[in-house]
């Protein structure tokens, strides 16, 4: 078995290219999914993805990928182009760059009569030539379509080829690549420690921690992953070693949390919706939503959250000034006052919310998304939110400088956080 070395940068260590097929990936038309679940899979093994390719359907291009990834992984992974119609070039190729001759495999003809006999619908021949494979390669089974995955060994390197489909791809990953990947090679343990911040900046949190990240050892990386106003910090590490990595990555993370405090959000890899759900659902309380320029986004944010409806009641979408007044009882003097936009407006939308829902917390925004709408008192960008429980009512007023998307999305997460800190001051912690 081949043995892998514990070193990120080592030009001989044992890695993995991804190559996607498929003029519609490089288009935008469909989204690669695939490369991140597979990613993710080769992590949990011990792997190390070195590079990420897309091509499109061209012989050409496809070579170019599988010659360049070669030279610097010995595991490529591909997914893409094994249909049956005439864009799916990627089976003819395969078979003309490792030299072998189309041959019908009998275990994957079988395979595509019983599934289209219990589809009840005729096979015609271009679905019978999806049994067709280079006789130098292993068959790969597809118990989940019709085209087979193959597997390919050439000067010590691995290429495996599979649907582009994600349902069938994870279906070969999870039976077949991975377990024999783990027989023909040795791979280190790899594992991470993540933990979120808000409201500090990437390059801020950088100089907060550059002393500690300069005395990091060698064979551990840290990452930093910003995303409307938070900063993910992971630690990835690799050694031959569970329990040395295990220590080492303890100790590390140990002195991060403790460098970062002041911003710490949690000390693990989840999202601010998840966070706000673990300190509501601990204690038994539930929160709804009051949103007016986010429109549901934070509803959105909330329910995506696997049991959210344990502590999460609803929202309301209060667009326009009438349902503002009618449903969650916002005063018309307000509005004509000071205008939807505004501290009491959004107070009066947290209370009206938690009355409606019977909750124990809320949350509210209105604000200026863009790209009109703004005045000179009040440019794009002006939000205001305000996060209440039956005790107190928090506001904060921000000046967002984005696109209309980004501002939404970048209340929604700021709403989310100043409930967190609501909480928090009232003595919920995460559990």
């Amino acid at each position: 078995m081949a043995q892998i070395s514990d070193s990120f940068d080592d030009p001989l260590k044992i890695n993995a290219s991804i190559i996607t097929i498929g003029d519609e990936l490089l288009i935008g038309q469909v989204i690669d999914t695939n490369s991140a679940w597979i990613a993710q899979e080769l992590n949990k093994t011990g792997i190390w993805l070195r590079r990420r390719v897309s091509v499109g359907d061209s012989k050409a291009e496809i070579i170019h990928a599988l010659d360049e990834e070669s030279r610097n992984a010995a595991i490529i992974l591909i997914t893409g182009g094994l249909g049956p119609t005439a864009d799916d070039i990627t089976k003819p190729v395969l078979c003309e760059y490792f030299g072998g001759s189309m041959v019908v495999d009998d275990g994957a003809l079988a395979n595509v009569k019983a599934i289209f006999a219990k589809l009840n619908r005729p096979v015609i021949e271009r679905n019978l030539k999806q049994a067709e494979v280079p006789n130098n390669c292993t068959v790969i089974p597809n118990n989940r379509g019709t085209a087979p995955g193959m597997w390919f060994e050439k000067d010590g390197k691995i290429f495996v080829s599979m649907p582009g489909v994600p349902h069938e791809m994870k279906g070969m990953m999870t039976d077949y690549v991975i377990p024999h990947l783990q027989q023909h090679f040795t791979f280190p343990f790899i594992d991470h420690r993540t933990l979120l911040t808000f409201g500090i900046g990437e390059s801020f949190l950088a100089e907060a921690i550059k002393d500690w990240e300069a005395q990091l050892p060698a064979h551990l990386k840290l990452a930093y992953l910003p995303n409307y106003g938070m900063v993910r910090l992971r630690i990835t590490g690799s050694d031959n070693n569970s329990s040395r990595l295990q220590e080492t990555l303890h100790i590390q993370f140990k002195k991060l949390k403790a460098l970062v405090a002041e911003w710490l959000v949690a000390d693990e890899d989840i999202t601010l919706a998840q966070v706000t759900g673990r300190m509501l659902l601990q204690n038994k309380q539930t929160v709804a939503t009051a949103e007016s320029c986010t429109g549901g986004y934070i509803a959105h944010l909330i329910t995506s959250v696997a049991g959210s409806s344990a502590w999460f009641k609803g929202s309301v979408v209060s667009y326009a000034n009438e349902v503002k007044e009618n449903v969650l009882g916002v005063q018309k003097g307000t509005l004509q006052l000071v205008g939807a936009v505004s501290e009491e407006t959004v107070k009066q939308m947290v209370s009206g919310v938690m009355e409606k829902m019977q909750t124990d917390y809320a949350i509210a925004t209105s604000g200026i998304m863009g790209p009109d709408g703004g005045t000179a008192g009040k440019p794009v960008g002006t939000v205001w939110i305000a996060a209440g429980s039956r005790n107190r009512i928090m506001t904060a007023i921000f000046h967002f400088r984005y696109d209309r998307a980004r501002n939404i999305e970048m209340t929604s997460h700021y709403a989310l956080n100043l409930l967190r800190k609501l909480m928090t001051d009232e003595g919920i912690s995460l559990p």
